[in-house]
C-alpha cells in the first residue's frame, strides 16, 4: 500500500490547495527524505501564484525548509535518522569545482527544490546539500526555528546581496526592496561592516524591521526621486554598494542611478524585463555580480548557522504570520495582498 502525505499543491493563479500525494521516498542512494518542521512561502512563490511566471498545473512548490532526517540512502555519510538539518533551496553534489568554489547554487550536477510545502520531502544529494543543526529540532525554541527557517534561503540570499556587493567596513549600502530578503540584505550588510544602510521602503511596518536591523536610513521615494534622494545623502557620488533584492525593471534601473562610479551592484532578485546598459556600466566602472545565493557556503563558511544560534542575528522576525498546511490558500494570499512580510508554514 502507498503511503500519502500532504502537500501544497498549484491549482492554477490565484488558487493554491493542499491534496494527498504519494509520499517521498528514496530514490537514489545519496538520497535522504526529511519530515519536515517547519517551511514557508516566498516571494518568488507569488510570481506563478500571480500567473506572471510559468507553473504546472497541479504541481507541488515550495523550496524552504528544515526537518528531521527519516531515511538515509545507502551512500550518505554525513547525516543519519534523527539528524536536525536545514535544508538550502539548490541541492548540489558538493564535490565538483563549482561547488569548491563555494557556487553551490549553480552545481552542474544539481538543481533547485520545489516540493518543500509538504509533511516529507526527498532531498538528492544529501552529503553536498544538507546543513546538519547541532541536536535535535525539539532543542530550539519557535523564534530560533523560524530564523533556522531563513537560513535555507532568504537570510543566505541576503547575505549573497551584501556579498556580491563587496559590502566592506565603513561602505554606504543601499537595500533595493523591502520584502524579507531586502530585511535579510540589511542584517548581511551591518553583518559585513556597512556604516550607513539605506534601506529603500515605502511601508512603514517593514521600515521599522529594517531599522531593528540595522538600517541607518529610509527612503521612500521611488524612480528618479529615489535617485535624486540619495545623491544628495551622498554628496552627489552614490552608495558604495546597492543590494538589488527585488528583481524588476524599475527596482535595477535605480540601483544603476545611485550606485557610485566604481561601485558594485549585488544582484538576487529573479530579474524580470531587466535590460543592463554594457556601455552605461563600462564608462561607470560598475561592478554587476550575483544570481541564486549559495546557500551552504553561506550558512556554514561565512558563519550564519552560527550567528543564528548565538543569537548574534535574529533574520526569523521576517516571519509576521504564520499557518498551518491547510490554509495554505491563506499564507499566499496574505502575502500576495502584503499583509504579511513572510508566512510560516509549521506543520
Amino acid at each position: 500500500m502507498i503511503e500519502m502525505m500532504k502537500a501544497a499543491i498549484f491549482v492554477e493563479p490565484g488558487k493554491m490547495t493542499v491534496e494527498e500525494v504519494p509520499k517521498a521516498t528514496l530514490r537514489q542512494d545519496d538520497d535522504i527524505v526529511i519530515r519536515v518542521v517547519r517551511t514557508c512561502v516566498c516571494g518568488s512563490d507569488l510570481w506563478f501564484f500571480r500567473g506572471l511566471s510559468r507553473q504546472a498545473a497541479h504541481s507541488q512548490v515550495g523550496h524552504e525548509s528544515i526537518g528531521v532526517v527519516e531515511e538515509v540512502g545507502a551512500a550518505v555519510e554525513s547525516v543519519k535518522p534523527g539528524d536536525f538539518v536545514v535544508v538550502p533551496f539548490p541541492y548540489s553534489c558538493g564535490k565538483c569545482p563549482v561547488c569548491k568554489a563555494g557556487f553551490e547554487s549553480v552545481c552542474p550536477h544539481g538543481g533547485y527544490f520545489s516540493a518543500c510545502q509538504a509533511e516529507y520531502l526527498r532531498v538528492p544529494e544529501a552529503d553536498g546539500t544538507v546543513v546538519k543543526v547541532p541536536g535535535s529540532s525539539e532543542d530550539y525554541d519557535d523564534a530560533t526555528l523560524a530564523s533556522l527557517l531563513t537560513i535555507s534561503d532568504v537570510m543566505s540570499t541576503g547575505y549573497h546581496a551584501a556579498a556580491s556587493a563587496d559590502v566592506k567596513p565603513g561602505d554606504t549600502a543601499v537595500v533595493m526592496g523591502d520584502g524579507a530578503v531586502g530585511l535579510c540584505g540589511v542584517i548581511a550588510a551591518k553583518m559585513r561592516g556597512a556604516t550607513r544602510i539605506i534601506a529603500m521602503s515605502r511601508h512603514e511596518d517593514r521600515a521599522a524591521l529594517a531599522r531593528e536591523f540595522g538600517a541607518t536610513d529610509i527612503v521612500p521615494e521611488r524612480d528618479q526621486a529615489a535617485v535624486d534622494k540619495v545623491l544628495g545623502m551622498t554628496g552627489g557620488y552614490g552608495a558604495d554598494a546597492v543590494l538589488e533584492c527585488v528583481g524588476s525593471k524599475q527596482s535595477f534601473d535605480t540601483a544603476i542611478g545611485l550606485i557610485r562610479r566604481g561601485g558594485v551592484i549585488g544582484r538576487v532578485g529573479l530579474p524580470h524585463d531587466v535590460v543592463i546598459s554594457a556601455e552605461g556600466t563600462f564608462y561607470g566602472n560598475i561592478g554587476i555580480k550575483g544570481g541564486p545565493a549559495p546557500v551552504r557556503h553561506y550558512d556554514l563558511d561565512a558563519g550564519l548557522l552560527d550567528a543564528v544560534l548565538e543569537g548574534r542575528i535574529n533574520p526569523g522576525r521576517v516571519f509576521t504570520a504564520e499557518y498551518d498546511l491547510d490554509h495554505i490558500q491563506d499564507a499566499y494570499e496574505a502575502m500576495d495582498q502584503r499583509k504579511v512580510i513572510k508566512a510560516l508554514i509549521r506543520l
